[in-house]
């Protein structure tokens, strides 16, 4: 909520929110995240308070938590908003590489020599960060720097806990612990445990056994040389556990090659989503202080036991409400925003073909009749086959006949004229989804919003 300034207020709940827009006292500020500002309230009137809230942040390699919450007295958390944010990193990456290919392939053809551009290839920071970043990994700490810029327009925030894998709080309880008592802290073993319970989802990788307990087994023994790696470790319930003993993993899964051949391969997959998160830990960090911040930061560790100890469910968003020094959860939205990074569209105007010659050519402009493709739009058709309301994503085209993506599929050949606009495409997709089962009321409860559908239109 804002004045009407545009100074962010204090969150209010969805009921009060429509009762103010229903008496006219506030505005539609922006539909996703839903915003409003007061057309009657000034943040610097007598009598206005304005305490601020908190952010959580749960960083990830695909998707990073947000939590918006507000913290009492005795330290308990309630959550005022849920946001999950879908990071485009592999997409970035794969087409860098296709790039790569293409221009690798031009110049081994029999055609017109491209050299090498190694002029272009120096390693400069960019974006703000003061490190460099390859730029599928550069973009996860950009895009949610970017969305910590936002929310802060949005909500008065006045803290941000930030999780970072290497925050050492044992030593910090404990400055003169060391040796064996350093190494095997309260922690111990969290870190690990809980990737590999990320890795193979929660399941048994000998009997794929879910909804039980899970050990940690070593795939080549100790007995037989094997090490605690984490790449020497999987998931095994206590049967399985038991029945390998210290036998090697060909002999105990001899009579079925098939899982033998996936534990295997999955032994060897790359540690890319650890890597990357080892990369931008520190330069998240950095950015967030850029922005007059002091972040917070406290280990995964730490999170999953205070989502343990307050029997919290297991998801990114309420990861972020876990983050740090927790004297409890009192509850959360019933829903989380989910934001999908998807860009602004691409720089190039042609399409090519396998030799690398462009075979169509595009539009020289993005904007066609006012629209863009990915503004978030309304269509009222009065008569014919598509006749009715449709909500939103729209793809245009220069003639004019658009198409809507919708919660039910996707609408084709509407004309412009029946189209109205709600919301500029900003280089996301929004949709709401349901928080994990079990969720506890929350003092902000979210209305439900299908993909493609914005609050507003409800």
């Amino acid at each position: 909520m804002l004045d009407r300034k545009g100074r962010p207020l204090m969150p209010t709940h969805p009921a009060r929110a429509r009762e103010l827009l229903r008496k006219g006292r506030a505005r539609v500020h922006r539909l996703t995240p839903f915003t409003i500002r007061l057309v009657d309230v000034d943040a610097t009137d007598p009598g206005v308070v304005v305490d601020g809230v908190e952010l959580g942040i749960d960083p990830g390699s695909k998707t990073t938590g947000m939590a918006l919450f507000v913290t009492d007295a005795s330290g308990n958390r309630t959550a005022v908003s849920l946001i999950e944010l879908v990071h485009r990193g592999l997409a970035i990456k794969m087409s860098l590489s296709k790039r790569a290919a293409l221009r690798r392939g031009r110049r081994s053809r029999n055609l017109r020599y491209r050299a090498p551009r190694f002029d272009n290839r120096t390693r400069k920071p960019a974006d703000g960060l003061d490190v460099w970043l390859p730029p599928s990994v550069r973009h996860r700490v950009v895009t949610t720097v970017a969305w910590l810029d936002r929310l802060a327009r949005l909500a008065p925030i006045t803290r941000v806990h930030v999780e970072s894998a290497r925050f050492d709080t044992h030593l910090l309880h404990e400055p003169e612990v060391s040796g064996v008592g350093y190494q095997q802290g309260t922690l111990a073993g969290t870190e690990a445990r809980e990737y590999l319970l990320a890795k193979y989802q929660h399941r048994c990788v000998y009997c794929d056994a879910t909804g039980v307990v899970l050990n940690l087994d070593h795939v080549r023994p100790r007995s037989r040389g094997g090490s605690n790696r984490v790449s020497n470790l999987v998931t095994a319930c206590v049967p399985c556990n038991e029945a390998k003993d210290n036998l090697p993993v060909e002999q105990f899964l001899a009579h079925d090659p098939a899982r033998l051949a996936r534990v295997l391969a999955g032994l060897k997959k790359p540690l890319r989503d650890a890597a990357a998160m080892n990369s931008t830990r520190h330069a998240l960090v950095g950015a967030i202080a850029s922005r007059g911040f002091d972040p917070v930061t406290a280990t995964g560790g730490r999170t999953k036991w205070n989502r343990t100890r307050f029997g919290v469910p297991k998801t990114h968003a309420l990861d972020a409400l876990c983050v740090g020094e927790v004297g409890g959860v009192s509850g959360w939205p019933s829903t989380t925003l989910a934001v999908t990074a998807t860009g602004r569209g691409s720089y190039a105007r042609t399409r090519s073909d396998r030799h690398g010659f462009p075979r169509l050519r595009l539009t020289r402009v993005k904007r066609h009749h006012g629209f863009a493709t990915g503004d978030l739009v309304r269509a009222v058709v009065p008569t014919g086959k598509k006749a009715g309301t449709h909500f939103g994503r729209v793809a245009v085209r220069a003639t004019g006949s658009f198409n809507i993506t919708t919660s039910a599929g996707t609408v084709q050949g509407i004309h412009h004229r029946h189209v109205r606009l709600l919301q500029r495409a900003d280089g996301y997709t929004y949709a709401t989804m349901k928080e994990g089962v079990g969720t506890r009321g929350s003092a902000y409860p979210s209305p439900r919003l299908k993909p493609g559908v914005s609050r507003r239109t409800r």
